[in-house]
C-alpha cells in the first residue's frame, strides 16, 4: 500500500472513532431528556441531524441523498433500523436503570460476530459459543438484580427492549454491508429524514406531546447533531475507507464510556455485579472476534532478485 493510501486509511479510522466516542454520548444525553417522550424524541433528533447534513450538503453544491439515488431496500433497511433501534433505546432509558438498559444493548458487537460467522464463508466456532455465553451470563446478572434500592425502576418490558435495541443494530450492520453496500454515504442524511417523519407521526398519534424544557433543549441539539447526527456519516465513511479490524476493536468501547458517562452523572453506583456483568459482555465479545484482536504481521518482503536466476 503506498504511503499516500495508509495515510488516508488511517484518517478514516481516527474519524470511525470519533463515531464511537458520539455514540458513547447517546444515553448520557437520552437521559437527560427523559421528558420527552421516546418516538418524538427519536423524530425530534433526527430532524435535527437530517438539517444539519442537508445544509452541510447544500453549502458544499452536493445534493443531500448524494451522487445517485438508494435502492428502496436500502430505504427499507436503513429507515426501520434507525427507527426501531432508537425508538427502543429511549424506551429501555426509561424502564431499567440507565447503566443496566446500556450494557444490555450494547450486546451488538458481540452478535454482529456471531452473525456475521453464519455467513457464506464462514463458520460458527467454539469461541463464538462460548463469547456468547458469556455475554448471556451478563445479560443474566443483570436482569436477575433485585436489590436496586427505592426509587429504581426496573420493569420486564425494559429488558425485551434493550434486548431488541442490540438485536436490531446487529442485524442492520451486517445486512448493510452485503444490502446496501454500494449505498453512498450522503443517503444517511436522507435516511434520517425519513426517520424523523416516521418518529414525530408515530409520536401525534400515540403520545403526549411534551416539548423540552431548560437545559433538555441543549441536550437534544446536542443529540440531534452528534449521536444521532454526524456520527452516522463518520462511520459510513470510516467503515468504507479505514481498518475495519481496529473499528471492530474500539467499537467495544462504547459501552465502558457510556457506562462510566452515566456513573458520574450519578444514574446509578459503581458496584462489583455490575462490574462482573460488563467484563462478561464485552470480554464475551471480545472472545468471540478472535483474530481481531490480533496484531496482523507484515508480509515479509521479496527477496531481491538475483542476476540470471530464473524465477
Amino acid at each position: 500500500m503506498a504511503p499516500g493510501d495508509q495515510a488516508g486509511r488511517r484518517r478514516a479510522t481516527l474519524v470511525g472513532f470519533g463515531a464511537i466516542g458520539l455514540w458513547a454520548l447517546l444515553a448520557p444525553l437520552g437521559v437527560l431528556t427523559a421528558e420527552v417522550p421516546p418516538l418524538l424524541l427519536t423524530g425530534m433528533a433526527f430532524a435535527i441531524g437530517a438539517l444539519l447534513g442537508t445544509a452541510t450538503q447544500l453549502a458544499r453544491g452536493r445534493s443531500p441523498l448524494g451522487p445517485r439515488a438508494p435502492s428502496a431496500l436500502a430505504w427499507v433497511l436503513t429507515v426501520s433500523a434507525f427507527f426501531g433501534y432508537h425508538a427502543l433505546y429511549f424506551w429501555s432509558l426509561r424502564l431499567l436503570p440507565p447503566v443496566e438498559a446500556l450494557l444490555i444493548i450494547n450486546l451488538w458487537p458481540l452478535l454482529i460476530v456471531l452473525l456475521s460467522a453464519l455467513l457464506p464463508g464462514e463458520r460458527l466456532l467454539p469461541r463464538h459459543v462460548v463469547g456468547a455465553l458469556a455475554g448471556l451470563v451478563g445479560v443474566t446478572l443483570i436482569v436477575l438484580a433485585g436489590d436496586g434500592g427505592a426509587g429504581v425502576t426496573r420493569q420486564p418490558l425494559g429488558y425485551l427492549c434493550a434486548l431488541a435495541c442490540a438485536l436490531i443494530w446487529s442485524g442492520y450492520s451486517v445486512g448493510n454491508r452485503r444490502l446496501a453496500g454500494d449505498t453512498p454515504s450522503e443517503a444517511v442524511i436522507g435516511f434520517a429524514a425519513a426517520t424523523a417523519v416516521l418518529a414525530l407521526a408515530t409520536a401525534i398519534v400515540t403520545e403526549p406531546l411534551r416539548l423540552p424544557t431548560g437545559w433538555a433543549w441543549v441536550a437534544l441539539l446536542a443529540m440531534g447533531l452528534g449521536p444521532v447526527g454526524a456520527a452516522f456519516l463518520l462511520w459510513d465513511h470510516a467503515t468504507k475507507r479505514g481498518d475495519l479490524q481496529v473499528l471492530g476493536s474500539a467499537a467495544y468501547a462504547g459501552p465502558l464510556l457510556g457506562a462510566v458517562l452515566l456513573l458520574l452523572l450519578g444514574h446509578g453506583a459503581p458496584s462489583l455485579r455490575l462490574l462482573l456483568a460488563a467484563v462478561l459482555i464485552i470480554g464475551g465479545a471480545m472472545l468471540a472476534s478472535g483474530d481481531l484482536f490480533r496484531a496482523r504481521r507484515a508480509a515479509p518482503p521479496a527477496a531481491p532478485a538475483i542476476a540470471g536466476e530464473r524465477r
